[in-house]
């Protein structure tokens, strides 16, 4: 009798452990998949939709593509795309201010849903988020000042410091490539801009996209290069293994790009900038 309670009571206890390991793995709302690097956390498309809301990375001082105006309003480039999405997917935005080197950490959290900071696709990246059809071509570029242009990376001295942003792919060419070149680091684009206005630095090096940008708008600037390593793409991004969110964003972008949305953003939010001689260089229609 007492051996039989005994076998009783292991099973019990077995079963238990069952399911609760079972109901642990269970209990991970849609979007939160364990992986020997921990969990990455993410809303299905139903779950957003049935919220009402969805929460977009972007940035908020990256003009003009992700930035606040005077008036505490979004604006940019990649606003202008994000203000279509919500339309068509019919909910609310929530705009969450990213700084580039939280743009995979937001995703991998649930802290947002897609991150539209000016994303440039990556295979490093693509390990941890999945990436969207793109809509922009960028490839890095250097600005610095009039008075000693850098048009070559052999221009960058010993005793010279080039700024860049952590986490952007700036900052992995020169470590990689470059290594010996010393590197000025800011989280912000603020501060990597009055970094370079105040003279702390030889150059800013960052997507040519960017620099450009910077040397139109300040006087006593010239992108001396402008295209550093390989051409590369710019996409919207979801957490890793998000496949309901990614096949409606990208049946929502090949759509967009059937009607030519992305020239007509560049237009509206880019024109001024750069002009027209860019546009064909820098917009991509996905699905074109």
């Amino acid at each position: 009798m007492k051996n039989n309670i005994l076998k009783y009571t292991a099973v019990i206890a077995i079963l238990i452990l069952t399911i609760g390991t079972a109901a642990a793995l269970t209990s991970c709302k849609g979007g939160e998949e364990s992986g020997s690097g921990g969990k990455t956390v993410y809303r299905t498309l139903d779950e957003i939709k049935e919220s009402g809301e969805i929460n977009l990375g972007v940035f908020s001082d990256k003009s003009p593509f992700g930035f606040v105006d005077e008036n505490g309003q979004y604006q940019g480039y990649d606003i202008y795309l994000a203000e279509r999405l919500g339309k068509d997917l019919g909910v609310k935005i929530n705009y969450v201010s990213t700084e580039a080197a939280n743009r995979v950490e937001y995703l991998e959290t649930g802290k947002v849903d897609i991150i539209l900071a000016n994303f440039t696709v990556t295979d490093e990246r693509a390990e941890k988020v999945d990436f969207a059809l793109p809509y922009m071509n960028v490839s890095l570029g250097v600005v610095s000042p009039d008075s000693r242009i850098i048009a070559d990376v052999s221009d960058i001295k010993d005793d010279d410091e080039v700024i860049v942003i952590s986490g952007t792919t700036a900052e992995t060419y020169f470590t990689e490539n470059l290594p010996d070149v010393k590197l000025q680091k800011y989280d912000t684009y603020a501060n990597a801009k009055n970094a370079l206005e105040n003279g702390t630095a030889a150059a800013w090096a960052n997507d040519n996209t960017e620099v450009i940008a910077f040397a139109n708008e300040n006087k006593g600037y010239t992108v001396g290069i402008t295209e550093l390593g390989s051409k590369d793409t710019i996409a919207p991004a979801v957490s890793k293994g998000n496949e309901t969110l990614l096949n409606w964003l990208n049946e929502e972008l090949t759509a967009l790009g059937s009607e030519n949305f992305f020239h007509a953003a560049y237009e509206e939010t880019l024109l001024d900038t750069y002009g027209k001689d860019y546009e064909e260089e820098l917009v991509v229609e996905p699905g074109k």
